[in-house]
């Protein structure tokens, strides 16, 4: 079993501003727009820094996405900035209409997803986002799972021409992989090699899963670990590889497994490779209010609840 450290919980919102502050920095077309959350996307550096380039829009986050739009067939590269339940549902006609059907070239940058906003509750939980994302024609949708991967995709999606969809999170949250790991818009990351079962998971999901790989390798299982941070393009070769070896896999997401990851990966066995596959993830439920660590208990989005769904498919396998 691969050894992963963890250089210090920290919030992936976080490693959003430091990758818009260089972004900043060293490309003078690259914009920031913001609906009144300022400091908690972590985009106060990049304000600061280039005030001719950020725009405050006030909490008009439909009108954010238009100007967005605006910018961007201008020439600029538009980063906008707020939680994922307004980066999402609350303006889905804008981005469909001005941004993914005109295949402008907006980076749509969310914060706050799923079950770990916390205290604010369901109202601000937003568990569908990845699927109203991926379902847009030619929405890039990229989930990073630490402070260090998500500053990364930051960087990395400035260079990539078309719309995107980048989601994190509010808490600090294991940061474990390496800084100098190149992000790769549509290339999953092998983490852990293993023989009796797939683990593909994404965002948070994926410390989660490396916890509950070390606890089966305990109990002599062995554990291929897959970091899948885009969800489409989905890296269909990395989980082919991996599934025709082990025979049977396990998503894990903090999302809504109707329309999430797990679906996507559904289809894809359905069709190539018809493998047994269990669901981590929330069950065609709202969440409620609570500390994210009694949340994600709560709806079985944890290591204990990965290390569960790989003894059922296993059974499932054996049959």
């Amino acid at each position: 079993m691969e050894e992963f450290i963890n250089q210090g919980d920290k919030d992936t919102r976080s490693g959003f501003g430091e990758g818009l502050t260089e972004l900043g920095r060293n490309n003078s077309d690259v914009v920031a727009l913001c609906a009144d959350l300022t400091g908690s996307l972590k985009m106060n550096t990049f304000a600061d820094e280039n005030p001719e380039r950020f725009f405050q829009v006030g909490i008009a986050e439909a009108n954010m996405m238009g100007i967005a739009a605006g910018l961007a067939t201008g020439g600029k590269i538009p980063f906008t900035g707020t939680f994922a339940n307004f980066s999402t549902g609350r303006v889905y006609d804008q981005i469909r209409q001005s941004i993914a059907y005109s295949n402008k070239n907006v980076k749509i940058c969310a914060s706050h997803a799923g079950v770990t906003l916390g205290e604010d509750g369901a109202t601000h939980q937003i568990l569908e986002d990845i699927g109203l994302m991926k379902m847009l024609p030619g929405m890039t949708v990229i989930n990073t799972c630490d402070f260090n991967q998500t500053r990364s995709a930051t960087l990395e999606i400035c260079k990539f021409d078309g719309p995107v969809y980048l989601r994190f999170g509010r808490p600090k949250v294991a940061n474990f992989t390496k800084i100098s790991e190149k992000f790769q818009i549509g290339k999953g990351v092998l983490l852990n090699k293993g023989g009796d079962v797939t683990i593909v998971a994404t965002g948070h999901l994926v410390w989660e899963a490396i916890q509950a790989a070390n606890k089966l390798y305990q109990n002599g299982i062995s554990a291929e670990i897959i970091n899948i941070h885009t969800i489409k393009p989905l890296d269909e070769d990395i989980i082919l590889n991996s599934i025709n070896k082990t025979g049977c896999l396990v998503s894990a997401e903090e999302h809504n497994i109707y329309g999430g990851l797990g679906e996507s990966v559904a289809r894809l066995l359905t069709s190539k490779a018809p493998y047994p596959q269990e669901f981590i993830g929330t069950n065609d439920t709202f969440g409620e209010s609570g500390t994210p660590l009694e949340l994600m208990n709560k709806y079985g989005l944890n290591s204990n609840s990965i290390f569960e769904a790989v003894i059922r498919v296993l059974k499932r396998k054996a049959k």
